[in-house]
C-alpha cells in the first residue's frame, strides 16, 4: 500500500518505521514546511494519507488531501465541534473517505469497550458517583483529551445520572474530567467510581507512542479497503 504522512513529528515519524516494517511505501511526508506537496503527483499516488497535525490545520488537510482523491486516516483532535457537520456530511454524502479516532491504540479499544460494560453496570448503583482524570504530555495543545470525551460519551450513553461532562464542575450531574500536563507522558486515561464504601478504578496506561502508531498503520490498512466515515468500532468488533 502507498502511503502519505501528513505531520512529521514523533507519531509522524514512528508511523513511519511501523509502516515501512509491514511492508508498505511512504511516497509522501507533508509537514508544515512543504504544504504545496499536496498538488504533487507523489502525493496523489497515495491509497491512504495518515495524518497528525495540530487542531488548527486538521480540518485543512483533509479538504487538501480529498482534493487529491486520498483517503485520510486522522488522529487530530480538537476539531470536531467546529468542523464535524461539514465532515460528516463529505464522508456520508459526497463520497469522502476519513477513518478519524482520538486514540488508535489497540489497549484503548479494549478500555473503551470495558468502560462501557462497566458504566451499564454502575447505572443500577446510584451510590456511586463517577469521575475521570487523563493524563499527556506538556506539548498536547487541546484539553480533555480526545481520548477522555470519548470514553466520557461512552459513560454518558449508559448512566442516566449523569447530563453531560465538564472540566471544573461540582454539579452532581455532569461527568466531571480533570485534565493533568507534565513531562513526556504518552497518556494515561482513568475513570472512577466512588461512594462511601469503596472505589472503582479502571486505567489505561500507554508506555510509549508505540501502540497508537501500530494502530493507525491498521487503520490505514482498513481503510485502503473501505469507504465513508469510519472509526474503531468499525475496525474491531467488541
Amino acid at each position: 500500500m502507498k502511503i502519505a504522512l501528513i505531520g512529521y513529528g514523533k507519531m509522524g515519524k514512528m508511523i513511519e518505521q511501523i509502516a515501512l516494517s509491514r511492508g508498505h511505501e511512504i511516497v509522501s511526508i507533508i509537514d508544515i514546511d512543504n504544504q504545496q506537496d499536496f498538488d504533487s503527483e507523489a502525493f496523489r499516488s497515495a491509497d491512504v494519507a495518515i495524518e497528525f497535525t495540530a487542531p488548527q490545520a486538521a480540518y485543512g488537510n483533509y479538504l487538501k488531501a480529498w482534493a487529491a482523491g486520498v483517503k485520510v486516516v486522522s488522529g487530530s483532535t480538537g476539531w470536531m465541534k467546529e468542523h464535524g457537520d461539514a465532515v460528516r456530511k463529505a464522508c456520508n454524502e459526497d463520497g469522502k473517505t476519513l477513518f478519524w479516532a482520538s486514540n488508535f491504540s489497540i489497549g484503548v479499544a479494549i478500555f473503551s469497550a470495558v468502560n462501557k460494560y462497566l458504566a451499564k453496570i454502575m447505572n443500577q448503583f446510584p451510590q456511586y458517583d463517577v469521575e475521570m482524570e487523563e493524563t499527556h504530555h506538556v506539548h498536547k495543545l487541546d484539553h480533555p483529551s480526545g481520548t477522555a470525551i470519548t470514553l466520557a460519551e461512552g459513560i454518558l450513553e449508559n448512566i442516566d445520572r449523569k447530563e453531560a461532562w465538564a472540566e471544573d464542575t461540582t454539579d452532581p450531574k455532569l461527568l466531571r474530567i480533570d485534565h493533568i500536563r507534565r513531562g513526556e507522558v504518552p497518556g494515561i486515561h482513568t475513570v472512577r467510581y466512588d461512594s462511601e464504601a469503596d472505589i472503582i478504578t479502571i486505567t489505561h496506561d500507554a508506555h510509549s507512542r508505540q501502540g497508537f502508531a501500530l494502530g493507525a498503520v491498521l487503520a490505514a490498512e482498513y481503510t485502503n479497503e473501505h469507504n465513508g466515515l469510519l472509526t474503531i468500532s468499525d475496525m474491531f468488533k467488541f
